[in-house]
């Protein structure tokens, strides 16, 4: 397997570890083992001032190299390795169940951390807006008052009309209070009949 794009090179090796390991004693052969990666994937992938600093093995392989201790590394190990200038990273291809169940935690702790960070930052834009709205509303408030009386014009107005026409019904409503307690005004024929009685009783009929 093998990608060129950009500098960018793809592989996966196989590489072997336990004659590499045999001669060195036992409180050291995992470290060994950790150097032998190294020397294989820069003979391998051609960086030509040999510095082992340039591959970086990734943790989990790390782990999985150390996984039986120091006196009982693995006898080889299958690699993916991506090339990106002068660098090498290396990953493994099969991690053990335990390693891979943890790598796959991390992974979703990872993905959980970044939706709730990128949640906070969508609030926090909302919030912001919300605050921009804010000032720009009151802007224009100060813009329409024209008194400094801190109070909109508009406002003002509207406030007025419905003061002035809570005035009108107002007197609307007692002027009619005030023709419900008022005597009605007599016809001529009742104006009449009243005369003629008033001229009897004065005459004393």
């Amino acid at each position: 397997m093998e990608e060129t794009n950009n500098k960018k090179l793809e592989r996966e090796y196989v590489i072997p570890l336990r004659e590499r390991c045999r001669p060195v004693p036992r409180y050291k052969k995992t470290p060994k083992a950790v150097k032998t990666v190294k020397e294989f994937l820069v003979r391998h992938m051609q960086i030509r001032d040999k510095d082992l600093n340039k591959i970086k093995i990734d943790r989990f392989l790390n782990e999985q190299l150390w996984e039986r201790g120091i006196k009982k590394p693995l006898h080889k190990v299958k690699v993916r390795v991506i090339k990106e200038g002068d660098i090498v990273k290396v990953y493994s291809v099969d991690l053990p169940t335990k390693i891979n169940f943890k790598k796959l935690r991390e992974e979703k702790r990872e993905k959980e951390g970044k939706e709730a960070l990128e949640k906070k930052k969508e609030s926090q834009k909302t919030m912001m807006e919300k605050a921009k709205d804010q000032v720009k509303s009151a802007k224009e408030e100060k813009k329409e008052d024209k008194d400094n009386d801190g109070v909109n014009d508009k406002k003002e107005e509207k406030e007025k009309e419905k003061a002035v026409e809570e005035e009108m019904e107002k007197e609307e409503k007692k002027e009619a209070n005030k023709e419900k307690h008022t005597t009605k005004p007599k016809s001529p024929k009742e104006q009449k009949d009243s005369q003629k009685k008033y001229n009897k009783s004065s005459k004393g009929q």
